[in-house]
Protein backbone atom coordinates (compact mmCIF):
# COMPACT_ATOMS: atom_id res chain seq x y z
CA UNK A 1 0.00 0.00 0.00
CA UNK A 2 1.20 3.35 -1.09
CA UNK A 3 0.61 6.50 1.62
CA UNK A 4 0.84 10.28 0.91
CA UNK A 5 3.68 11.75 3.20
CA UNK A 6 2.69 14.78 4.77
CA UNK A 7 5.17 17.22 2.82
CA UNK A 8 4.12 18.02 -0.67
CA UNK A 9 5.71 20.58 -2.93
CA UNK A 10 9.33 19.84 -2.69
CA UNK A 11 10.97 20.23 -5.89
CA UNK A 12 11.61 18.12 -8.98
CA UNK A 13 14.21 19.98 -10.36
CA UNK A 14 16.66 23.05 -9.10
CA UNK A 15 15.97 26.04 -10.67
CA UNK A 16 19.68 26.50 -12.58
CA UNK A 17 20.46 28.39 -15.64
CA UNK A 18 20.98 26.33 -18.81
CA UNK A 19 24.52 24.34 -19.15
CA UNK A 20 27.20 26.69 -20.92
CA UNK A 21 29.98 23.98 -21.18
CA UNK A 22 30.06 20.37 -21.26
CA UNK A 23 32.59 17.43 -21.61
CA UNK A 24 31.35 13.98 -22.05
CA UNK A 25 32.81 10.39 -20.78
CA UNK A 26 31.61 6.91 -20.69
CA UNK A 27 31.00 6.94 -16.88
CA UNK A 28 30.29 9.94 -14.92
CA UNK A 29 31.31 9.05 -11.02
CA UNK A 30 30.01 12.02 -8.46
CA UNK A 31 31.92 11.82 -5.46
CA UNK A 32 35.89 11.19 -4.77
CA UNK A 33 35.75 9.24 -1.59
CA UNK A 34 36.73 5.65 -1.41
CA UNK A 35 33.32 4.87 -3.01
CA UNK A 36 33.57 7.17 -6.15
CA UNK A 37 37.08 6.81 -6.79
CA UNK A 38 37.31 3.20 -6.63
CA UNK A 39 34.59 2.88 -9.32
CA UNK A 40 36.92 4.93 -11.48
CA UNK A 41 39.52 2.80 -10.78
CA UNK A 42 37.81 -0.13 -11.58
CA UNK A 43 35.59 1.53 -14.72
CA UNK A 44 39.24 2.67 -15.77
CA UNK A 45 40.33 -0.96 -15.92
CA UNK A 46 37.48 -2.17 -18.29
CA UNK A 47 38.40 0.48 -20.53
CA UNK A 48 36.34 2.91 -19.99
CA UNK A 49 36.94 7.17 -20.12
CA UNK A 50 35.95 8.35 -16.99
CA UNK A 51 35.30 11.46 -15.33
CA UNK A 52 34.93 12.21 -11.69
CA UNK A 53 32.92 15.31 -10.33
CA UNK A 54 33.57 16.59 -6.65
CA UNK A 55 32.11 18.92 -4.70
CA UNK A 56 35.78 19.67 -2.85
CA UNK A 57 38.76 18.40 -4.20
CA UNK A 58 39.70 15.05 -4.54
CA UNK A 59 41.54 14.36 -1.85
CA UNK A 60 38.80 16.13 0.40
CA UNK A 61 35.10 14.58 1.49
CA UNK A 62 33.87 12.18 4.25
CA UNK A 63 36.19 9.34 3.53
CA UNK A 64 39.44 10.97 4.84
CA UNK A 65 37.66 11.72 8.28
CA UNK A 66 37.34 7.73 8.96
CA UNK A 67 39.30 7.19 12.16
CA UNK A 68 38.06 3.72 12.96
CA UNK A 69 39.55 1.30 9.95
CA UNK A 70 37.93 -1.40 7.51
CA UNK A 71 36.63 -4.26 8.81
CA UNK A 72 38.03 -7.56 6.74
CA UNK A 73 37.88 -11.45 7.88
CA UNK A 74 41.68 -11.88 8.04
CA UNK A 75 42.45 -13.46 11.21
CA UNK A 76 42.37 -17.94 10.82
CA UNK A 77 39.91 -17.85 13.88
CA UNK A 78 37.60 -15.38 12.43
CA UNK A 79 35.30 -16.27 9.62
CA UNK A 80 32.90 -14.73 7.05
CA UNK A 81 29.75 -16.27 9.13
CA UNK A 82 30.85 -14.28 12.11
CA UNK A 83 31.50 -11.23 10.61
CA UNK A 84 27.95 -11.20 9.02
CA UNK A 85 26.00 -13.06 12.01
CA UNK A 86 27.81 -9.57 13.69
CA UNK A 87 26.31 -7.11 10.64
CA UNK A 88 22.78 -8.86 10.58
CA UNK A 89 22.62 -8.65 14.62
CA UNK A 90 23.64 -4.81 14.49
CA UNK A 91 20.88 -4.58 11.64
CA UNK A 92 18.15 -5.86 13.84
CA UNK A 93 16.47 -7.69 11.39
CA UNK A 94 16.48 -5.28 8.25
CA UNK A 95 19.83 -6.56 6.75
CA UNK A 96 19.59 -8.21 2.88
CA UNK A 97 21.60 -11.65 3.45
CA UNK A 98 22.64 -11.20 0.21
CA UNK A 99 24.55 -8.22 0.43
CA UNK A 100 25.72 -9.05 3.96
CA UNK A 101 27.18 -12.48 2.32
CA UNK A 102 28.81 -10.53 -0.60
CA UNK A 103 30.40 -7.89 1.86
CA UNK A 104 32.04 -10.36 4.24
CA UNK A 105 32.94 -13.14 2.05
CA UNK A 106 34.52 -10.72 -0.81
CA UNK A 107 35.59 -8.28 1.38
CA UNK A 108 39.46 -9.19 2.10
CA UNK A 109 40.31 -9.51 -1.33
CA UNK A 110 39.17 -6.16 -2.23
CA UNK A 111 40.89 -4.83 0.94
CA UNK A 112 44.55 -6.56 -0.22
CA UNK A 113 43.55 -4.91 -3.88
CA UNK A 114 43.53 -1.43 -2.07
CA UNK A 115 46.66 -2.07 -0.65
CA UNK A 116 47.98 -3.25 -4.27
CA UNK A 117 46.25 0.29 -5.29
CA UNK A 118 49.44 1.78 -2.75
CA UNK A 119 47.18 2.11 1.33
CA UNK A 120 49.50 1.56 3.60
CA UNK A 121 48.08 -0.11 6.82
CA UNK A 122 49.48 -0.28 10.53
CA UNK A 123 51.22 -3.50 10.77
CA UNK A 124 53.57 -5.74 13.60
CA UNK A 125 57.44 -6.25 13.23
CA UNK A 126 56.74 -9.11 11.48
CA UNK A 127 54.34 -7.48 8.54
CA UNK A 128 51.51 -8.64 9.65
CA UNK A 129 48.48 -6.62 9.48
CA UNK A 130 47.23 -5.46 12.99
CA UNK A 131 44.09 -6.16 14.23
CA UNK A 132 41.65 -4.65 16.33
CA UNK A 133 38.70 -4.88 17.39
CA UNK A 134 35.05 -2.44 17.51
CA UNK A 135 32.06 -2.07 19.16
CA UNK A 136 29.25 -5.15 18.26
CA UNK A 137 32.34 -7.28 16.83
CA UNK A 138 33.29 -10.47 18.19
CA UNK A 139 36.74 -10.77 16.88
CA UNK A 140 39.63 -8.66 16.50
CA UNK A 141 38.86 -7.75 12.31
CA UNK A 142 39.52 -4.11 12.20
CA UNK A 143 42.62 -2.80 10.09
CA UNK A 144 43.98 0.43 10.70
CA UNK A 145 46.39 2.87 9.37
CA UNK A 146 48.48 5.30 11.51
CA UNK A 147 46.51 4.58 14.21
CA UNK A 148 43.36 6.76 14.01
CA UNK A 149 43.82 7.68 10.45
CA UNK A 150 43.04 5.10 8.80
CA UNK A 151 40.77 6.93 6.58
CA UNK A 152 43.16 9.37 5.47
CA UNK A 153 45.48 6.77 4.22
CA UNK A 154 42.70 5.30 1.63
CA UNK A 155 42.16 8.81 0.44
CA UNK A 156 45.94 9.08 -0.02
CA UNK A 157 46.39 6.14 -1.98
CA UNK A 158 43.66 6.37 -3.89
CA UNK A 159 43.98 9.99 -5.20
CA UNK A 160 47.30 9.24 -5.86
CA UNK A 161 45.87 6.26 -7.92
CA UNK A 162 43.28 8.25 -10.05
CA UNK A 163 45.52 11.03 -10.50
CA UNK A 164 48.19 9.00 -11.93
CA UNK A 165 45.40 7.51 -14.53
CA UNK A 166 44.77 10.02 -17.90
CA UNK A 167 41.89 8.41 -18.74
CA UNK A 168 40.42 10.15 -15.88
CA UNK A 169 38.87 13.57 -16.25
CA UNK A 170 38.92 15.46 -12.76
CA UNK A 171 36.23 18.34 -12.16
CA UNK A 172 36.57 19.60 -8.71
CA UNK A 173 34.92 22.01 -6.62
CA UNK A 174 31.47 21.47 -8.41
CA UNK A 175 28.07 20.75 -7.53
CA UNK A 176 25.93 18.20 -8.80
CA UNK A 177 22.58 19.74 -9.55
CA UNK A 178 19.95 17.14 -11.85
CA UNK A 179 20.46 13.99 -13.58
CA UNK A 180 19.99 13.92 -17.41
CA UNK A 181 17.98 11.45 -19.17
CA UNK A 182 17.43 10.50 -22.41
CA UNK A 183 14.21 9.61 -24.44
CA UNK A 184 13.93 6.24 -23.27
CA UNK A 185 14.28 7.84 -19.28
CA UNK A 186 17.56 6.21 -18.77
CA UNK A 187 20.27 8.47 -17.36
CA UNK A 188 23.10 10.41 -19.73
CA UNK A 189 25.07 12.55 -17.37
CA UNK A 190 24.52 15.26 -14.94
CA UNK A 191 24.24 19.56 -14.54
CA UNK A 192 26.33 20.34 -12.25
CA UNK A 193 27.82 23.82 -11.26
CA UNK A 194 31.73 24.97 -10.71
CA UNK A 195 31.63 26.65 -6.82
CA UNK A 196 33.12 29.97 -6.35
CA UNK A 197 32.55 30.78 -10.57
CA UNK A 198 30.20 33.12 -9.59
CA UNK A 199 28.25 33.32 -12.59
CA UNK A 200 25.58 31.68 -15.17
CA UNK A 201 29.15 30.55 -16.99
CA UNK A 202 29.37 27.76 -13.40
CA UNK A 203 26.49 25.56 -14.76
CA UNK A 204 27.89 23.07 -17.14
CA UNK A 205 26.87 19.28 -18.00
CA UNK A 206 28.66 15.82 -18.02
CA UNK A 207 27.28 13.23 -20.77
CA UNK A 208 27.75 10.09 -19.79
CA UNK A 209 26.56 6.38 -21.03
CA UNK A 210 26.27 5.88 -17.05
CA UNK A 211 26.18 8.12 -13.99
CA UNK A 212 27.44 6.54 -10.86
CA UNK A 213 26.76 8.21 -7.53
CA UNK A 214 29.26 8.15 -4.55
CA UNK A 215 28.39 11.68 -3.02
CA UNK A 216 28.10 10.66 0.79
CA UNK A 217 26.12 11.18 3.57
CA UNK A 218 23.18 13.71 4.83
CA UNK A 219 24.92 14.91 8.07
CA UNK A 220 24.97 18.03 7.81
CA UNK A 221 20.58 17.98 7.41
CA UNK A 222 21.13 18.03 11.97
CA UNK A 223 22.65 21.10 13.51
CA UNK A 224 25.32 18.69 14.85
CA UNK A 225 27.39 15.98 13.04
CA UNK A 226 30.59 14.16 12.07
CA UNK A 227 30.33 14.88 8.62
CA UNK A 228 31.96 17.39 6.57
CA UNK A 229 30.51 20.88 5.67
CA UNK A 230 29.94 19.12 1.85
CA UNK A 231 27.84 16.48 3.29
CA UNK A 232 24.53 18.04 2.75
CA UNK A 233 22.57 14.91 0.90
CA UNK A 234 22.84 16.11 -2.85
CA UNK A 235 23.19 12.47 -4.11
CA UNK A 236 19.96 11.61 -2.28
CA UNK A 237 18.14 14.33 -3.43
CA UNK A 238 18.83 13.93 -6.75
CA UNK A 239 17.75 10.87 -6.77
CA UNK A 240 14.80 11.51 -5.40
CA UNK A 241 13.98 14.12 -8.09
CA UNK A 242 14.95 11.69 -11.32
CA UNK A 243 12.45 9.52 -9.88
CA UNK A 244 14.67 7.10 -8.03
CA UNK A 245 13.44 5.00 -4.66
CA UNK A 246 15.20 5.75 -1.43
CA UNK A 247 14.93 3.45 1.55
CA UNK A 248 15.49 3.01 5.32
CA UNK A 249 15.74 6.56 5.47
CA UNK A 250 15.23 6.97 9.20
CA UNK A 251 18.05 4.83 10.11
CA UNK A 252 20.28 7.51 10.87
CA UNK A 253 23.52 6.35 13.21
CA UNK A 254 24.08 9.10 15.96
CA UNK A 255 27.93 8.22 16.46
CA UNK A 256 28.10 7.51 20.59
CA UNK A 257 31.23 9.62 21.38
CA UNK A 258 31.83 13.26 19.50
CA UNK A 259 33.55 15.57 21.59
CA UNK A 260 31.53 17.88 23.29
CA UNK A 261 32.48 21.43 21.97
CA UNK A 262 29.53 23.71 24.24
CA UNK A 263 26.18 24.21 23.59
CA UNK A 264 26.41 26.78 20.91
CA UNK A 265 28.62 24.24 18.45
CA UNK A 266 27.28 23.85 15.25
CA UNK A 267 28.36 21.59 11.85
CA UNK A 268 30.89 19.20 12.43
CA UNK A 269 31.60 18.14 15.55
CA UNK A 270 35.25 16.16 16.11
CA UNK A 271 34.88 12.31 16.31
CA UNK A 272 36.16 10.27 19.35
CA UNK A 273 36.64 7.19 17.87
CA UNK A 274 34.88 3.50 19.14
CA UNK A 275 38.71 2.45 18.60
CA UNK A 276 39.32 3.68 21.94
CA UNK A 277 36.58 1.85 23.43
CA UNK A 278 37.85 -0.92 21.72
CA UNK A 279 41.35 -0.22 23.45
CA UNK A 280 39.53 -0.05 27.06
CA UNK A 281 38.56 3.08 27.02
CA UNK A 282 35.52 3.46 29.60
CA UNK A 283 32.24 5.79 29.52
CA UNK A 284 31.76 7.18 33.20
CA UNK A 285 28.23 9.73 34.59
CA UNK A 286 28.93 13.11 36.21
CA UNK A 287 29.69 10.40 39.38
CA UNK A 288 31.95 8.88 38.01
CA UNK A 289 30.12 5.48 37.58
CA UNK A 290 30.25 3.31 34.42
CA UNK A 291 26.90 2.98 32.74
CA UNK A 292 27.34 0.67 30.37
CA UNK A 293 27.97 -2.21 32.57
CA UNK A 294 24.69 -4.08 32.68
CA UNK A 295 23.19 -2.10 29.69
CA UNK A 296 24.50 -4.99 27.38
CA UNK A 297 27.02 -7.58 27.14
CA UNK A 298 29.48 -5.78 25.26
CA UNK A 299 29.11 -3.00 27.35
CA UNK A 300 31.10 -0.03 26.02
CA UNK A 301 31.19 -2.06 22.90
CA UNK A 302 27.87 -2.96 22.36
CA UNK A 303 26.69 -1.69 18.87
CA UNK A 304 26.51 1.91 18.58
CA UNK A 305 22.27 2.16 19.02
CA UNK A 306 22.62 0.81 21.70
CA UNK A 307 25.70 3.19 23.50
CA UNK A 308 24.13 5.97 21.89
CA UNK A 309 20.86 5.18 23.56
CA UNK A 310 22.45 4.52 27.18
CA UNK A 311 24.36 8.00 26.85
CA UNK A 312 21.18 9.69 25.84
CA UNK A 313 18.98 8.33 28.87
CA UNK A 314 21.83 9.29 31.50
CA UNK A 315 22.07 12.75 29.68
CA UNK A 316 18.21 12.67 30.24
CA UNK A 317 18.26 11.30 33.91
CA UNK A 318 21.15 13.65 34.78
CA UNK A 319 20.08 17.08 32.99
CA UNK A 320 23.59 17.24 31.49
CA UNK A 321 24.73 17.79 28.25
CA UNK A 322 27.66 15.13 27.87
CA UNK A 323 29.10 12.05 29.46
CA UNK A 324 32.78 11.25 30.19
CA UNK A 325 35.31 8.62 27.94
CA UNK A 326 37.91 7.76 30.37
CA UNK A 327 40.52 7.08 27.91
CA UNK A 328 43.18 7.22 30.87
CA UNK A 329 44.43 3.49 31.18
CA UNK A 330 45.21 3.35 27.37
CA UNK A 331 49.34 3.00 27.43
CA UNK A 332 50.70 4.97 24.49
CA UNK A 333 47.56 6.74 23.41
CA UNK A 334 49.54 9.53 22.07
CA UNK A 335 51.03 6.99 19.24
CA UNK A 336 48.07 5.03 19.39
CA UNK A 337 45.68 7.69 18.41
CA UNK A 338 47.63 10.96 17.23
CA UNK A 339 44.50 12.76 15.38
CA UNK A 340 41.76 12.04 18.04
CA UNK A 341 44.32 12.97 21.21
CA UNK A 342 45.26 16.56 18.78
CA UNK A 343 41.98 17.17 18.52
CA UNK A 344 40.92 16.75 22.50
CA UNK A 345 44.51 18.99 23.06
CA UNK A 346 43.03 21.88 21.00
CA UNK A 347 40.09 22.30 23.03
CA UNK A 348 41.82 21.77 26.24
CA UNK A 349 41.48 18.07 26.53
CA UNK A 350 44.15 16.18 27.32
CA UNK A 351 42.68 11.96 26.91
CA UNK A 352 45.99 11.22 28.71
CA UNK A 353 45.21 12.21 31.91
CA UNK A 354 41.54 14.12 31.52
CA UNK A 355 38.14 12.86 30.93
CA UNK A 356 36.95 13.46 27.67
CA UNK A 357 33.50 14.89 27.06
CA UNK A 358 31.39 13.36 25.10
CA UNK A 359 28.10 13.77 23.57
CA UNK A 360 26.28 11.38 20.48
CA UNK A 361 25.71 13.75 17.59
CA UNK A 362 24.97 12.37 13.80
CA UNK A 363 27.25 10.29 11.88
CA UNK A 364 26.11 7.73 8.87
CA UNK A 365 23.03 7.30 7.10
CA UNK A 366 22.21 3.35 6.80
CA UNK A 367 19.59 4.03 4.44
CA UNK A 368 20.01 5.86 0.84
CA UNK A 369 19.42 5.09 -2.69
CA UNK A 370 17.71 1.80 -3.32
CA UNK A 371 20.23 -0.57 -5.22
CA UNK A 372 20.41 -4.15 -6.36
CA UNK A 373 23.85 -6.18 -5.81
CA UNK A 374 25.26 -4.52 -8.94
CA UNK A 375 24.37 -1.33 -7.64
CA UNK A 376 22.00 -0.41 -10.03
CA UNK A 377 19.09 2.07 -8.58
CA UNK A 378 15.56 2.44 -9.54
CA UNK A 379 16.79 4.44 -12.85
CA UNK A 380 18.04 2.64 -15.67
CA UNK A 381 22.04 3.95 -16.02
CA UNK A 382 22.04 5.15 -12.56
CA UNK A 383 24.33 3.62 -10.14
CA UNK A 384 25.15 4.33 -6.19
CA UNK A 385 27.73 3.88 -4.02
CA UNK A 386 28.67 4.46 -0.57
CA UNK A 387 26.80 5.85 2.02
CA UNK A 388 24.32 7.70 -0.99
CA UNK A 389 23.27 4.47 -1.65
CA UNK A 390 21.29 1.67 0.47
CA UNK A 391 22.49 -1.90 -0.40
CA UNK A 392 20.75 -3.78 2.32
CA UNK A 393 24.23 -4.34 4.26
CA UNK A 394 23.23 -1.90 7.04
CA UNK A 395 19.90 -3.22 8.10
CA UNK A 396 18.75 -0.71 11.09
CA UNK A 397 22.13 -0.15 11.94
CA UNK A 398 25.13 -0.22 10.59
CA UNK A 399 28.32 -2.70 11.96
CA UNK A 400 31.51 -0.64 13.01
CA UNK A 401 33.55 -0.29 10.25
CA UNK A 402 31.61 -2.00 7.72
CA UNK A 403 31.09 1.49 5.59
CA UNK A 404 34.93 1.62 3.64
CA UNK A 405 34.59 -1.96 3.27
CA UNK A 406 30.79 -1.83 1.45
CA UNK A 407 32.25 0.81 -0.61
CA UNK A 408 35.40 -1.47 -1.75
CA UNK A 409 33.02 -4.56 -2.83
CA UNK A 410 30.21 -2.80 -4.25
CA UNK A 411 32.25 -0.41 -6.23
CA UNK A 412 34.30 -3.49 -7.78
CA UNK A 413 30.68 -4.57 -8.25
CA UNK A 414 29.76 -1.54 -10.52
CA UNK A 415 32.92 -1.94 -12.27
CA UNK A 416 32.29 -5.67 -13.33
CA UNK A 417 28.60 -4.55 -14.66
CA UNK A 418 29.83 -1.57 -16.15
CA UNK A 419 32.81 -3.47 -18.12
CA UNK A 420 29.61 -6.29 -19.20
CA UNK A 421 26.54 -3.59 -20.21
CA UNK A 422 27.20 -0.08 -20.85
CA UNK A 423 24.45 0.58 -24.21
CA UNK A 424 25.72 3.19 -26.25
CA UNK A 425 25.20 7.19 -25.49
CA UNK A 426 22.61 8.55 -26.64
CA UNK A 427 21.60 12.43 -26.65
CA UNK A 428 19.83 13.75 -23.65
CA UNK A 429 16.28 15.23 -23.75
CA UNK A 430 15.39 18.16 -22.37
CA UNK A 431 14.11 18.96 -19.03
CA UNK A 432 11.23 17.64 -18.25
CA UNK A 433 8.99 20.99 -17.04
CA UNK A 434 8.46 20.23 -12.87
CA UNK A 435 8.21 22.16 -9.56
CA UNK A 436 11.47 24.14 -9.05
CA UNK A 437 11.19 26.55 -6.20
CA UNK A 438 14.42 26.77 -4.38
CA UNK A 439 14.66 27.52 -0.50
CA UNK A 440 16.21 30.90 1.06
CA UNK A 441 19.79 30.03 2.47
CA UNK A 442 18.51 31.65 5.66
CA UNK A 443 15.94 28.63 5.83
CA UNK A 444 18.63 26.38 6.26
CA UNK A 445 18.99 26.86 10.04
CA UNK A 446 15.37 25.95 10.45
CA UNK A 447 15.54 22.64 8.80
CA UNK A 448 18.33 21.79 10.92
CA UNK A 449 17.33 22.76 14.31
CA UNK A 450 14.20 21.11 13.77
CA UNK A 451 15.68 17.78 12.66
CA UNK A 452 18.44 18.18 15.72
CA UNK A 453 15.02 19.19 17.96
CA UNK A 454 12.76 16.59 16.59
CA UNK A 455 14.38 13.67 14.31
CA UNK A 456 17.30 13.01 16.23
CA UNK A 457 18.38 10.41 18.33
CA UNK A 458 15.44 10.30 20.52
CA UNK A 459 12.21 10.70 18.83
CA UNK A 460 8.20 10.49 19.61
CA UNK A 461 4.96 11.18 17.50
CA UNK A 462 4.39 14.52 19.07
CA UNK A 463 7.95 15.42 17.80
CA UNK A 464 7.97 13.94 14.28
CA UNK A 465 4.50 15.87 13.99
CA UNK A 466 5.92 18.99 14.89
CA UNK A 467 8.63 18.50 12.63
CA UNK A 468 6.47 17.55 9.58
CA UNK A 469 4.48 20.92 10.02
CA UNK A 470 8.05 22.64 10.22
CA UNK A 471 9.19 21.22 7.32
CA UNK A 472 6.08 21.43 5.49
CA UNK A 473 5.84 25.21 6.09
CA UNK A 474 8.90 25.35 4.34
CA UNK A 475 8.35 23.36 1.14
CA UNK A 476 5.26 25.42 1.04
CA UNK A 477 7.15 28.97 1.19
CA UNK A 478 8.50 27.24 -2.49
CA UNK A 479 5.50 27.61 -4.44
CA UNK A 480 4.12 30.71 -3.28
CA UNK A 481 6.98 32.63 -4.93
CA UNK A 482 9.65 33.00 -7.04
CA UNK A 483 11.60 31.21 -4.68
CA UNK A 484 15.30 32.27 -3.38
CA UNK A 485 18.23 33.24 -6.95
CA UNK A 486 19.84 29.89 -8.11
CA UNK A 487 22.92 29.48 -6.18
CA UNK A 488 25.05 27.54 -4.19
CA UNK A 489 23.75 28.12 -0.60
CA UNK A 490 19.74 27.98 -2.42
CA UNK A 491 20.85 24.42 -4.00
CA UNK A 492 22.31 23.11 -0.58
CA UNK A 493 19.33 24.24 1.21
CA UNK A 494 17.01 22.97 -0.76
CA UNK A 495 18.62 19.56 -1.06
CA UNK A 496 18.03 19.54 2.35
CA UNK A 497 15.23 20.27 3.25
CA UNK A 498 14.30 17.47 0.40
CA UNK A 499 16.31 14.52 2.25
CA UNK A 500 14.92 16.00 5.86
CA UNK A 501 11.15 15.88 4.69
CA UNK A 502 12.21 12.41 3.58
CA UNK A 503 14.01 11.41 6.40
CA UNK A 504 11.19 12.51 8.67
CA UNK A 505 8.17 11.32 6.10
CA UNK A 506 9.63 7.79 6.72
CA UNK A 507 10.38 8.04 10.93
CA UNK A 508 6.88 9.59 11.17
CA UNK A 509 5.36 5.94 9.63
CA UNK A 510 7.93 3.82 11.50
CA UNK A 511 5.86 3.52 14.48
CA UNK A 512 8.50 0.63 16.22
CA UNK A 513 12.16 1.09 18.08
CA UNK A 514 14.68 -0.60 15.79
CA UNK A 515 18.53 0.11 15.97
CA UNK A 516 18.94 3.99 15.28
CA UNK A 517 15.33 4.85 15.44
CA UNK A 518 14.16 5.33 18.28
CA UNK A 519 10.48 5.87 19.03
CA UNK A 520 9.90 6.87 22.58
CA UNK A 521 5.77 6.15 22.35
CA UNK A 522 6.30 2.89 20.47
CA UNK A 523 9.64 1.50 22.58
CA UNK A 524 9.61 -2.06 21.51
CA UNK A 525 10.89 -4.00 18.08
CA UNK A 526 7.90 -4.87 16.24
CA UNK A 527 8.01 -8.35 13.97
CA UNK A 528 5.26 -6.37 11.29
CA UNK A 529 7.62 -3.78 10.85
CA UNK A 530 10.49 -6.08 9.63
CA UNK A 531 10.07 -4.50 6.47
CA UNK A 532 11.94 -1.43 4.24
CA UNK A 533 10.21 2.05 4.13
CA UNK A 534 10.50 2.75 0.27
CA UNK A 535 10.10 6.80 -0.89
CA UNK A 536 9.40 8.07 -3.90
CA UNK A 537 8.81 11.72 -4.95
CA UNK A 538 6.56 12.02 -7.37
CA UNK A 539 5.66 14.20 -10.56
CA UNK A 540 3.82 17.11 -8.30
CA UNK A 541 6.78 16.83 -5.68
CA UNK A 542 4.59 14.78 -3.26
CA UNK A 543 6.31 12.45 -1.01
CA UNK A 544 5.12 9.09 -1.15
CA UNK A 545 5.92 5.52 0.94
CA UNK A 546 5.84 2.07 0.27
CA UNK A 547 6.57 -1.08 2.63
CA UNK A 548 8.83 -3.54 0.86
CA UNK A 549 9.17 -7.28 2.67
CA UNK A 550 12.72 -7.75 3.65
CA UNK A 551 14.48 -10.11 0.73
CA UNK A 552 12.22 -8.41 -1.74
CA UNK A 553 13.97 -7.10 -4.52
CA UNK A 554 13.41 -3.25 -5.23
CA UNK A 555 15.53 -2.64 -8.48
CA UNK A 556 13.41 -4.09 -11.42
CA UNK A 557 15.13 -5.63 -14.35
CA UNK A 558 16.66 -2.62 -16.81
Amino acid sequence: MTTLAPVVGLPTRLAAPAPGWELSADVCVVGSGVAGLCVALHARAAGLSVAVVTKVRVDDGSTRWAQGGIAAVLDPADTPEAHARDTEVAGVGLCEPDAVSALVTEGPARLHQLIDWGAAFDRDPSGRLLLTREGGHSADRIVHAGGDATGSEVQRALHAAVRSDPGITLVEHAMVLDLLADDAGRAAGVTLHVLGEGTEDGVGAVRARAVVLATGGMGQVYAATTNPPVSTGDGVALGLRAGAVATDLEFVQFHPTSLYLGPDARGQQPLVSEALRGEGAVLRDDAGERFMVGVHPLAELAPRDVVAKAITRVQLRDGVDHVWLDARSIPGIEHRFPTIVASCRATGVDPATDLVPVTPAAHYASGGLVTDLAGRTTVPGLYACGEVACTGVHGANRLASNSLLEGLVFAARIGDELARSLPPAMPARAAVAGTSGLLDPAGRRAVTETMSGRVAALRSGTGLAEATAQLRALAAGLADGPGAAPGVASWEATDLLTVASALTAAATARRETRGCHWREDHPDTEADWRVHLDVRLDADGALCLDRRPVGTPAVPPW
